[in-house]
């Protein structure tokens, strides 16, 4: 359960993370890859900290690891547990397929 509530926290953030990688997209074209990080849920509060780009487990460039962190830190997971819990959670970027060229009409 408290997996599932961890998640279901995480994803609030979503549009934020898309947001900001869309972004990045419009100045690095076709970027991509699967960022990790990890964090500590305060006990008793639930507050997510000390949020980190696990670097070994990363491959996506810094900016779009940067996106992930900043969005995360400061939200909180209810309820909270009495203790301090550590956990990691993994996003995957990749551009969407450009749609198929269209020919130009035949005159």
């Amino acid at each position: 359960m408290y997996r599932d509530d961890t998640q279901k926290v995480l994803e609030t953030k979503n549009g934020e993370i898309k947001a900001c990688y869309d972004g990045i997209l419009k100045g690095q074209p076709g970027v991509g890859g699967k960022v990790t990080v990890k964090f500590e849920v305060e006990e008793d509060t639930g507050k997510i900290k000390n949020v980190t780009v696990d670097q070994p487990n990363t491959n996506a460039p810094a900016p779009v690891g940067e996106c992930v962190k900043k969005s995360l830190e400061g939200l909180a997971i209810n309820p909270p547990d009495a203790r301090l819990g550590q956990g990691a959670f993994v996003y995957e970027f990749s551009q969407p397929p450009a749609g198929p060229a269209m020919a130009p009409p035949k005159s």
